[in-house]
């Protein structure tokens, strides 16, 4: 290779002789320069000189001729490299590479560009030169390990469990930004951080090089550095942060073991950063169950306990249903004897024991059973050791004497609900279905469920919490022999009547029994029985849309069991934390509810992988604030005898006004010195008793009525005796108030009972939340009383002299004396009212009639009547005892019956105008309370 090169110079030189003699012959500068065809060159990054291989040199034939054969440039075609090429030596025709500024290799390799060789023509001043053929040149630039290793993190974290040997924790990772793979590749980590149990290799994985404990030990810091191929060390080491956990338990996490509930929130999430540990296990499915429990509460959960009759009306129920567990009183006194269940919120509840029964009295019993009918209860049973083979009687209507025949029966047997139906022969005389039979786990679960039986003969529908249910088996039977005997109804036994040597009751029920009732003639749509037994709690899930659709999950009725099941945990643990706790009742029971949550998971190709423990919990139902319901209005009523006698009678309450408050307690409501923040509240209420105090009412001489139009429209009902009146219903106050307005008193014979007191009391949530005991006092004006008492004062056609405000009146006057000083405030009151119309001429005549007081008081405490009607005064003197005001009472006497008609439709209009200012919004109370009480004083002396 090196001969043949130093052949072609040798040719080269001899071409240049040839050149040389042509030249001193011919013309000059013949020949172009000559250059090898490519060049290849290396620059370290941050240099300037480029290292050519073969060196840069042009040759020109025109040597050594002058111009002709030397040397002048050499260019470089393409701008964009950064690079130019000098002439050391034009003669020799060496040159040199060079870089404009400096290279960066991070920026840019390798570059390739075109350079040409320039003789320098014929002459001194260039012209006619030649340049060379286009020869490529490529330059590659040399790294320099300028950089320095950076990880990739800031920091790193990582998750061990104790005793466990790891290959790899975590893999920890820097880069150089050096453009040469031996200054940009990491060839090697170091943990910085001595005595750790962890070591890691060339490639950034970390391991520890001994088992952990998370009792000794349960977090971990170590600093890692890293180092390029050029041995270069990261300018910064990054911290590894390393949790030690125990031994993995599947299980579910993140859940508080109590959750308070506020009462009114609404929906409350109950485990909202809960999620399920499986161990890091492949699953094909997981599901879940979250059961709330509220079996201690009520019948089964907290439901609004109103009455039964109440909840029927609310809910649309058929009238005539016959209740015959009622709450024992002088009318219903056959449940006096049964154990009651206390402490339950209010629901009446009978618990039996296998020892107690009642008998049902025969004027209670419907007699009137037809092919349709329905029977209702709530019941809460479950097998007792021993007696599973025993019938256990909730209803049953038998012979009452010598025979032992089962008319119609609801039992109990072997936990299976059986009803049995028999007719007589002068019903019916063919062989028909008598015995439906159903098998169902909730009666046998000891919990609270409500059954309805509808009978449709032949079909009989038994529905369980809302629930449909055929009967499995149906049992055909003869109809009974016809009979004179007598039935008896009894519920918790049987009645055994025949066949024995004492009649006795047998086949006793065990459990619990509430709101049994019998409704003849109709059965109840499944609506009304959804009503009745809904549940105002239960769970629920926040925003269902959210859910993935790989989600499958059901509610039972009651919404107290919730089953949830997907394939993915990551969705699974999302739809669980949705799950909520929700209460719509306005003032919800306190207290704590359970929750239990079970749960299976399934893996690939087998049953069970993992097993997940079960979890408990609870909600607890804060104390909610309680309403205090009152009642206010006139206190006293003192009337004329012909009011109470009249054909309206007397409106007791009819100025009366109930409102409900709750007491707020923030925090600046607390502070000492502050009073307490008082809210209205708008709720129902359920009954409202009117009870007359002392004496009953005697039906001969009195009576309280109520037009049943009264009601039309409202969720209210009436029942009134001797005692006085209830009225009952879930309804609105407003409408109460509306209803108690309308009630009137009746008193015919006035002069035998002149004084009555009602005592009114109003309830929410059948008793749990009771109003003030508002007392009212009636009083009649006699005519005899206005002539025992005339001697008191002197009755002015015209005018009177002193005047004093009602208020002060009514506090000289607080109660009753032995005669009725209530009447001579009303006098004095209507006397005011005729001195403001004659104020303006009155002045003068007081003035001219001083004198004239002396005598008419002395004549007034004589006793003596001198009346003059030219100038008639009256003094009224604030610190006498006054007993009955007597001369408006004579002047009433005087008057024909068209004009006492007259003046009662007045007081009818007063009275409604009184009504309809009592509620004028944003008066203040005082104010309307003192209008009030003007109003009854000037109405009851209307009729003088």
């Amino acid at each position: 290779m090196k001969m043949q090169r130093i052949a072609e110079v040798m040719l080269f030189m001899a071409g240049v002789a040839l050149g040389l003699c042509a030249a001193h012959t011919g013309k000059v500068n013949k020949h172009k320069p000559w250059i090898e065809t490519s060049y290849h060159g290396v620059i370290t990054e941050n240099t300037d000189i480029v290292l050519l291989d073969p060196p840069l040199v042009a040759l020109d034939k025109d040597a050594p001729v002058p111009y002709a054969g030397e040397i002048c440039a050499f260019k470089i075609h393409g701008v964009e490299a950064p690079f130019e090429a000098v002439v050391l030596n034009g003669t020799s025709g060496e040159g040199q590479l060079r870089a404009r500024g400096l290279v960066d290799c991070e920026l840019q390799k390798e570059y390739t560009f075109i350079i040409q060789a320039h003789d320098c023509g014929a002459g001194p001043g260039g012209t006619g030169g030649k340049k060379s053929h286009k020869a490529v040149v490529h330059i590659q630039v040399n790294d320099v390990n300028e950089f320095s290793p950076v990880f990739r993190e800031g920091q790193y974290h990582a998750a061990v469990t104790e005793g466990k040997i790891y290959d790899s924790i975590l893999q920890v990772e820097a880069t150089d930004l050096d453009c040469s793979p031996q200054y940009s590749q990491i060839c090697n980590y170091q943990i910085t951080t001595g005595n750790t149990p962890f070591a890691i290799d060339r490639n950034g994985n970390i391991r520890n090089t001994e088992k952990l404990s998370f009792d000794k030990q349960r977090q971990y810091e170590v600093l890692v550095t890293a180092f390029d191929c050029g041995q270069k060390r990261s300018s910064e080491s990054v911290a590894v942060h390393i949790d030690v956990k125990p031994v993995c338990k599947p299980g579910w996490q993140g859940w508080n073991k109590r959750v308070d509930y506020e009462p009114g929130t609404g929906s409350k999430q109950l485990f909202p950063k809960m999620h399920l540990e499986t161990c890091g296990g492949p699953l094909s499915s997981v599901r879940t169950t979250v059961e709330l429990q509220t079996s201690h509460i009520g019948k089964g959960c907290d439901r609004e306990t109103y009455s039964e009759k109440s909840l029927q009306k609310l809910c649309g129920a058929s009238s005539g249903s016959t209740d015959l567990l009622p709450g024992p009183s002088t009318s219903t006194n056959w449940t006096a004897s049964l154990l009651t269940d206390s402490g339950r919120d209010s629901d009446l509840i009978f618990r039996f024991d296998g020892r107690q029964a009642a008998k049902i009295p025969d004027q209670v019993v419907p007699q009137n059973l037809t092919d349709q009918f329905t029977i209702a209860t709530w019941m809460k049973h479950g097998p007792s050791p021993g007696v599973r083979a025993e019938k256990e009687t909730l209803l049953c209507n038998s012979d009452k004497t010598e025979m032992n025949r089962h008319h119609y029966s609801l039992y109990v047997h072997n936990c299976r609900l059986v009803f049995l139906l028999r007719r007589d022969f002068t019903q019916v005389d063919t062989f028909r279905p008598a015995e439906f039979h159903w098998k169902l786990e909730q009666i046998c679960d000891k919990e609270w469920h409500y059954y309805v039986i509808n009978v449709e003969f032949p079909v009989v529908t038994l529905y369980v919490d809302g629930v449909t249910y055929d009967p499995y088996l149906v049992t055909d039977d003869w109809p009974i022999h016809p009979s004179q005997i007598d039935v008896q109804l009894t519920v918790g036994a049987c009645w055994q009547g025949g066949e024995v040597t004492k009649p006795r009751f047998t086949q006793y029920f065990r459990g619990s029994l509430s709101g049994l009732t019998i409704r003849p003639g109709k059965i109840e749509s499944q609506k009304v029985i959804s009503c009745l037994q809904a549940c105002k709690e239960g769970l629920d899930i926040n925003s269902l849309e959210s859910l993935s659709k790989g989600i499958k999950f059901h509610f039972n009725p009651a919404q107290s069991i919730l089953v949830m099941e997907g394939e993915d945990l990551e969705n699974m643990n999302a739809a669980l934390r949705k799950v909520s706790y929700i209460n719509s009742r306005q003032f919800p029971t306190p207290g704590i509810r359970r929750l239990h949550i079970s749960t299976s998971v399934q893996c690939f190709g087998e049953d069970t992988c993992v097993s997940i423990s079960d979890i408990d919990a609870v909600v607890m139902v804060l104390q909610p604030s309680e309403p205090r319901i009152t009642m206010t209005g006139a206190d006293r009523l003192t009337r004329p005898a012909a009011d109470l006698s009249g054909p309206t009678g007397l409106a007791l309450f009819q100025d009366l006004h109930i409102i409900s408050t709750v007491t707020k307690g923030d925090a600046t409501s607390r502070r000492p010195g502050r009073p307490e923040v008082q809210e209205e509240v708008i709720h129902n209420l359920d009954y409202c008793d009117m009870l007359v105090l002392g004496e009953e009412l005697r039906p001969e001489l009195e009576s309280l009525q109520l037009k049943r139009s009264a009601l039309l429209g409202k969720h209210l009902d009436a029942t009134n005796s001797t005692s006085g009146m209830s009225i009952y219903g879930v309804d609105s106050m407003s409408n109460y108030e509306q209803v108690i307005r309308q009630v009137r008193y009746y008193n015919w014979h006035p002069a035998q009972i002149p004084d009555r007191k009602f005592r009114l009391t109003c309830s929410e949530l059948n008793g749990r939340y009771t109003s003030n005991e508002f007392t009212l006092e009636v009083s009649v004006l006699h005519k005899s009383e206005a002539g025992e008492h005339i001697n008191h004062m002197v009755v002015p056609p015209q005018y009177m002299q002193v005047v004093h405000h009602p208020a002060m009146i009514h506090n000289m006057y607080p109660t009753h004396s032995s005669g009725v000083p209530s009447a001579a405030t009303v006098v004095i009151v209507i006397c005011i009212a005729a001195l403001v119309g004659v104020v303006v001429l009155g002045i003068y005549r007081i003035h001219l009639t001083h004198q004239q007081e002396g005598r008419s008081s002395d004549t007034s405490k004589e006793g003596e009547l001198d009346w003059d009607d030219s100038a008639l005064t009256i003094t009224v003197n604030p610190m006498e005892s006054f007993q009955e005001p007597q001369g408006a009472e004579e002047e009433a006497s005087e008057e024909d019956d068209d004009d006492e008609e007259e003046e009662e439709d007045d007081i009818t209009s007063a009275e409604s105008d009184d009504s309809e200012e009592e509620d004028i919004p944003g008066k203040p109370k005082v104010q309307q309370d003192s209008k009030r009480v003007q109003i009854n004083w000037d109405n009851s002396i209307l009729t003088y």
